[in-house]
């Protein structure tokens, strides 16, 4: 039920051609394209011809990985990333929930990120397009029950979420998050980070992904995006081991 790729951030120090490369070596099936370094946004052509080499190569198009904070980032800016991902052929936009943690962000803020959200999915919607927040500390996106909570605020069917272990919580307790989340999640970033943010095989962490995977079989009516996000050292030589890794914890 799982379709597996990567985040081409992964792999910043690549060019297209090199990540493209790289996936395909691995065996993965997809990629979501970054919006800092490898697509930017509003540079169409440059979306265009990504699309058509990654299509070329086997590989699926899996989102548009943005840095569009919502309630944060000058709305007129949105325009840029959904051209892009139009262009890209992305069926996906990854977003961010403002710029501040649940508790550091006032009644008014959380407000500006609600509605420039829903301004944002209305826009991508008439385009085909669905948002997922990342899921991430410093954002309103900072846990899972706040995450559900936003979602529940924007009201928008086509609004998801992306998981991953937050930083430093237990294999336990993270699952619980997973599980508050239910069919809300629209893809997943696949790391292995254990004490803080260093950066570990998949195997270290192998237990607590092989029970996502078996959570994300049962919630999911779909094939849900799981992407390779952090590999050790940023190294893509480490790729085919860590792809070889994915497939088999996805093997439920």
């Amino acid at each position: 039920m799982s379709r597996l790729g990567i985040c081409s951030v992964t792999l910043r120090h690549l060019d297209p051609a090199g990540v493209i490369s790289a996936v395909a070596g691995a065996g993965l099936e997809c990629v979501e394209w970054g919006g800092d370094v490898h697509v930017p946004p509003g540079e169409e052509a440059m979306a265009r011809e990504v699309r058509e080499a990654t299509v070329d190569a086997g590989l699926a198009v899996a989102s548009y990985g943005s840095y569009y904070r919502a309630g944060h980032t000058d709305p007129g800016e949105f325009d840029a990333v959904l051209r892009s991902a139009v262009a890209l052929g992305a069926p996906r936009v990854r977003i961010w929930a403002g710029a501040t943690g649940t508790d550091a962000t006032p009644p008014e803020q959380r407000r500006a990120v609600v509605e420039d959200t829903r301004r944002a999915a209305a826009l991508a919607a008439d385009a085909g397009v669905e948002l997922a927040y990342e899921f991430h500390r410093d954002t309103l996106t900072d846990g899972a029950a706040h995450t559900l909570r936003l979602l529940d605020e924007v009201d928008r069917a086509e609004v998801r979420t992306y998981w991953q272990p937050p930083v430093d919580l237990p294999d336990a307790e993270a699952l619980t998050g997973l599980d508050v989340l239910g069919g809300r999640v629209a893809a997943v970033h696949a790391f292995s980070w254990w004490p803080g943010t260093t950066r570990l095989p998949l195997t270290a962490r192998a237990p607590l992904w092989r029970r996502a995977f078996e959570r994300l079989s049962a919630e999911s009516a779909a094939p849900l995006d799981v992407l390779l996000e952090f590999v050790p050292g940023d190294d893509e030589r480490l790729l085919p081991r860590e792809a070889a890794t994915l497939r088999a914890l996805a093997a439920v």
